[in-house]
């Protein structure tokens, strides 16, 4: 499933309404390459316009989701925690990894499941 997130409201998308573009086609890849165990996670593809992201969605045990987000550029892949309220210090994510882009969309799935399950945050 996709979701698509615009001025503060949060949509599905489905099939033509689906964005096309290189992160989004990216994030797909991705998304069909990670094991059953964050499938069981509730895996979404999110379009992030207010945050400006394009990412894949874990839902997990922890405080909030988290979200592998796709580069722009030559930047690296970020796998980030948000948060549902504002932490001690005034937060609403913390970055918890970054993947540099030299790698496949199956070593991204790969190394991103294996961060998330030896970290705790899959069961």
């Amino acid at each position: 499933m996709e979701l698509q997130i615009t001025d503060g409201i949060v949509r599905g998308v489905r099939g033509m309404d689906a964005p096309m573009t290189e992160r989004a086609i990216r994030a797909r890849t991705i998304a069909n390459l990670l094991p059953l165990l964050c499938a069981r996670a509730g895996v979404k593809i999110v379009h992030n316009s207010d945050r400006g992201y394009t990412g894949i969605r874990f839902e997990t045990k922890a405080d909030g989701p988290i979200v592998l987000e796709m580069p722009t550029g030559d930047e690296p892949f970020r796998l980030v925690q948000e948060f549902i309220d504002p932490d001690k210090s005034g937060r609403m994510e913390v970055e918890l990894r970054r993947f540099p882009q030299i790698y496949k969309p199956n070593g991204i799935a790969f190394m991103t499941a294996e961060f998330l399950r030896s970290h705790g945050f899959l069961r």
